[in-house]
């Protein structure tokens, strides 16, 4: 396949991603929860035919780039966005990344050895059906002292043009001056949610002075800001859903969450918008952010969250959110 080409609708505004020239809408889609369930970060049951509709839906709509990673759902994500991608007379940028490995018995490790690098990126070209990965990210810095073994395989492989940009994902600043050293980053993705702010401190400015784009990830929170959960939708969740074990997902954070949501529910009615978009807009009044990465699962789901591409929050609505976050601690 040849080099991404994309087509935007006019009404998505696009922003350059750091150092590239990648012109990205505000929201991507996010493949992760397309993995599907059976292994250790799985969403439950997928049905592959609603995937490709899903993300047919969403590259119909205007969105123009999509975020996978070769670990979700142990290589299954990638394959079906290759296979949304057959056919196409202009495809999206695609972004995965590397790192987290499976053995035969579907355990996880992670490696960022020269080898492993190598065979990782050839595996993902393969799935995806694509020459080259228009951005190609260390998925997790981890084991921390191969970093900079694994970022000088990335520089090389954008040498090579398997690659057109590389970035990293879940970095401390410390690491990303380390891999500055090697070569340029082009992107970090983080997560950043009204939920979860600590790169506000050190990390965003850091990317901002350092021209390095960020597209974070779960905006939404997983789902719990969308204004479609409840606790009992939470108690049903699949036992392999991987949410099941997480703090912001069970009592005594469950009831403080689901309230904030109200509050996003009564901003967003007014423009007739769901919480989930009145979330993903709050993280992309940061001016450091670039553009969020936003997950789903069928088509009706892309329909709800697409108002999130040109929906934006006033300072007024902003500030009212702050006040409610500083008086439920």
């Amino acid at each position: 396949m040849t080099m991404a080409t994309t087509s935007t609708p006019a009404k998505f505004e696009t922003r350059v991603l750091g150092n590239s020239d990648l012109q990205l809408t505000p929201i991507g889609y996010g493949a992760w929860a397309i993995g599907g369930g059976n292994w250790e970060f799985g969403w439950g049951a997928q049905d592959d035919n609603e995937s490709l509709s899903t993300i047919e839906r969403a590259l119909d709509s205007g969105i123009n780039w999509i975020d996978t990673a070769a670990i979700y759902g142990l290589g299954r994500s990638e394959e079906v966005v290759g296979k949304a991608l057959k056919g196409r007379a202009q495809r999206p940028y695609i972004f995965t990344k590397c790192s987290m490995r499976w053995h035969p018995d579907r355990s996880i490790y992670r490696s960022l050895r020269r080898a492993s690098l190598q065979e990782e990126i050839e595996n993902s070209l393969r799935r995806l059906g694509v020459d080259t990965i228009d951005l190609y990210q260390i998925h997790w810095p981890n084991p921390d002292e191969e970093i900079e073994e694994g970022w000088e395989v990335l520089a090389k492989l954008r040498e090579q043009g398997k690659v057109r940009f590389i970035g990293v994902s879940n970095f401390s600043v410390e690491q990303m001056k380390r891999a500055q050293k090697i070569a340029p980053i082009t992107s970090l993705q983080p997560p950043y949610s009204l939920l979860r702010r600590d790169i506000e401190a050190e990390i965003l400015p850091f990317c901002q002075q350092n021209n390095i784009g960020v597209i974070n990830y779960s905006p939404m929170v997983s789902g719990l800001l969308t204004g479609k959960m409840s606790a009992e939708r939470v108690r049903n969740l699949p036992a392999d859903d991987w949410r099941k074990r997480n703090p912001n997902f069970n009592e005594p954070k469950l009831s403080r969450n689901l309230a904030l949501t109200e509050l996003l529910r009564q901003i967003g009615r007014e423009y007739g918008v769901e919480p989930g978009v009145v979330a993903i807009a709050w993280t992309l009044r940061h001016p450091a952010i670039t553009a969020a990465i936003v997950g789903a699962r069928r088509p009706d789901q892309v329909d709800g969250i697409l108002p999130a591409a040109t929906f934006r929050l006033s300072d007024e609505e902003a500030a009212r959110i702050e006040r409610w976050m500083a008086e439920h601690p």
